[in-house]
């Protein structure tokens, strides 16, 4: 039921346009072992581009339950630090990096929340070796989806299995521009496009953004000397890469200490199985100060305790509510592509190269011009076609950004 078609022209796509692999660059994959038939399209088409070793790794939904049924209890404070601490090697050797995602939004619905966050901050707290060198660009990466079923029953629940699968893959391709005819060349044009946002923003320098909607009025300082970025990227090994596929975004690093109100969600947030609806919080001096959710709140409070930085921002990002992934009106439960739809912002982890010269300063470069540091780094949509926002710049004059949810 799954275009094959489309499915080579999104492997073609994200090992020429997402990854840029490298003639003898190796590359990992992660993976959904449902997303086997994608993941060995990507290796035949990385082969191709002259890669010189191609190794995934697979993931299981089904063991993820065995452990939760029948692991025992300190089971849920350990992750695999050695696998996090072998890729962290292996990108500091230039491998690139592929991420095929598909994971049920909704696994862990039925298993128990304390468990669950004691087994997400251990995860995380392993994976800070890798998400450190992702953040900071230092290899290319890329992340695609795949259409699982259990996924796809989520997003088409009134449809057949095999009917969801159809739906929901053909909802990649359309927002990946995997079903045109040269998607790379649509990227080539779609990179233009975001670069103009970004050009524009960055020329503006502002201080504060303010979004105003409904359950929202916050303001979000920028931090010293940020930079905006958006679509195609460069990353510190010289390799211009899309880091995920789809992108509609533009985006930048907050500052950690200035960020002042209050701001609820307009997607559900999935986290590692767990659907969070309906967040809302209230910062002060760029902390979270007060938070609730209508479903899964106790997961959230479990994420926001993994560390000092859990409970700040990292990224801030600009989504016009007229995206082609707004557009299809299809609430996906992912973030990959949730977060193409709306106006986001992201707890924790900041992007170094969201500052002008990013891959020249050094940890404490970054803290000290108000670039968050976390084990986390958690996007939840916040746009709207009510939502408002305004650029406040550095001699208080104000710019409008958008209004009604599109550029103004």
């Amino acid at each position: 039921m799954i275009n094959k078609k489309n499915l080579k022209k999104l492997a073609k796509l994200a090992i020429k346009t997402g990854v840029n692999l490298q003639k003898g660059q190796d590359l990992i994959i992660s993976a959904p072992i449902e997303a086997l038939p994608l993941v060995r399209e990507v290796t035949k088409q990385a082969y191709k581009a002259g890669a010189g070793l191609v190794n995934c790794f697979f993931n299981d939904e089904k063991m993820q339950i065995l452990r939760y049924k029948y692991a025992f209890d300190e089971s849920f404070d350990k992750a695999p630090t050695w696998l996090f601490e072998a890729m962290a090697k292996a990108f500091d050797e230039n491998t690139a990096r592929l991420a095929i995602i598909g994971d049920n939004p909704n696994l862990l619905a039925n298993e128990d929340p304390i468990k669950i966050g004691r087994a997400n901050k251990a995860l995380s707290k392993a994976g800070t070796p890798v998400r450190e060198r992702i953040t900071a660009f230092n290899i290319n990466w890329n992340i695609i989806a795949y259409p699982t079923a259990d996924w796809a029953k989520l997003v088409f629940p009134n449809e057949t299995k095999k009917m969801a699968v159809k739906k929901l893959a053909d909802a990649i391709f359309s927002a990946s521009y995997a079903d045109l005819d040269d998607p790379i060349a649509k990227w080539e044009q779609h990179n233009k496009k975001l670069a103009k946002k970004t050009k524009w923003l960055n020329e503006q320098n502002f201080a504060f953004l303010h979004f105003k909607a409904e359950g929202t009025d916050l303001k979000v300082g920028l931090a010293e000397e940020h930079e905006w970025a958006g679509g195609a990227a460069m990353a510190k090994n010289g390799v211009i890469c899309n880091a995920n596929i789809p992108s509609e975004e533009v985006f930048t690093t907050p500052h950690a200490q200035r960020v002042e109100g209050y701001v609820s969600s307009t997607k559900p947030l999935s986290h590692h199985g767990t659907l969070i609806k309906d967040i809302k919080v209230s910062f002060k001096e760029g902390k979270i100060v007060k938070a609730n959710a209508k479903e899964g709140e106790e997961v959230l409070l479990k994420v926001l305790d993994i560390d000092e930085g859990a409970r700040r921002l990292g990224e801030v990002a600009l989504v016009p509510h007229s995206s082609p992934i707004s557009k299809s009106n299809i609430l996906f439960y992912n973030t990959l592509f949730d977060e193409n739809a709306s106006c986001h912002i992201a707890l924790g982890q900041c992007y170094s190269k969201c500052f002008k010269n990013g891959s020249d300063l050094s940890k404490e470069q970054i803290a000290k011009q108000g670039g968050n540091s976390s084990a986390i780094h958690i996007d939840w949509m916040i746009g709207s076609d009510k939502m408002d926002i305004d650029g406040i710049k550095q001699n208080g004059e104000i710019v409008p950004i958008f209004r009604q949810g599109e550029w103004a």
